[in-house]
């Protein structure tokens, strides 16, 4: 469902119905001018870290402006104060999340999209031109390969680790999602043995959705595993090592917030921790840097 400017809005609206895209040219109303939109990301968000990564490795920090928000969201339903009156403007009596990512118009105050696959897509395809360094995050014939990985990532890791240790979940249902989680590290590890990256020799989006994927699950699904899971989910050498690799790269390790990504899990949390938090996967601030919440990129 997309947003008409001027109509009201339902009261369910969610943050994801903006789903305006940049077109070519003037005549699609959004179009790439530089400078004219800007990205509002929380990096505590594995979206906004996705949408953060992808803009570096792009080189669009001349052409596409960063606004960064506090980690721990402090508006209502999650969402942030700062992006309220973006969303007033947006859609009349807007009554759902605040909530980052979000793509907005400097020129009319408004949202564009807050759909983060549309707007990784419009990032790739959009802004920056075509320099000979600028790295093709979307090859041409790999859309099914792509959506296979990213089934892999939501689904086989991320959801399947959010049951294994949801608090209450009995031992069938978990061990059910445990398995899932493990088959997918497997899938990933059998990739990565023959592959410097996950589709082949060269880096792409997929590659930022795993690695995202993967901090997740060291830095936030952990603490709720015992630690005879997260020993099986360490012994994936290559998976680790790609993971350690791509923390080391620029465009990658310096938009890790590691502090932040666990006030906010905590701030938000109601589960039990386990033996797992205990078990760290890769010492990931190592490849950090110090940044205050609001720092402009």
């Amino acid at each position: 469902m997309s947003v008409t400017p001027g109509k009201a809005a339902p009261s369910s609206l969610s943050a994801a119905s903006f789903r305006g895209r940049i077109g070519r040219d003037a005549r699609s109303g959004h179009y790439a001018v530089p400078r004219r939109y800007r990205l509002h990301l929380s990096l505590s968000c594995r979206h906004c870290l996705r949408i953060a990564i992808t803009h570096s490795l792009l080189g669009l920090g001349d052409t596409l402006p960063v606004t960064l928000l506090p980690a721990v969201p402090d508006g209502p339903d999650g969402g942030h104060s700062a992006l309220s009156l973006m969303y007033e403007a947006s859609a009349h009596r807007y009554a759902g999340p605040t909530a980052a990512p979000v793509l907005s118009d400097d020129w009319s105050g408004r949202i564009v999209s807050t759909h983060t696959p549309d707007i990784l897509r419009d990032l790739d395809h959009r802004f920056g031109g075509a320099s000979p360094d600028r790295p093709v995050l979307h090859p041409c014939g790999t859309e099914g390969e792509m959506e296979t990985v990213a089934r892999l990532c939501e689904h086989g890791i991320d959801d399947a680790a959010q049951c294994a240790g949801q608090p209450g979940t009995d031992d069938v249902a978990r061990d059910t999602a445990l398995d899932t989680v493990f088959s997918a590290l497997d899938a990933l590890e059998r990739r990565l043995a023959t592959r410097a990256h996950v589709l082949g020799d060269e880096l792409t989006a997929a590659d930022v959705q795993v690695w995202v994927t993967l901090v997740w699950l060291d830095t936030v699904h952990r603490h709720h595993l015992d630690a005879s899971a997260v020993h099986r989910i360490t012994d994936h050498p290559h998976v680790w090592a790609y993971a350690r690799r791509l923390a080391a790269h620029p465009a990658f390790g310096p938009h890790l917030d590691l502090d932040g990504i666990a006030r906010r899990h905590h701030a938000h949390c109601r589960g039990l921790e386990a033996a797992g938090a205990a078990v760290q996967i890769l010492d990931w601030a190592a490849h950090t840097r110090l940044r205050t919440p609001a720092e402009p990129s």
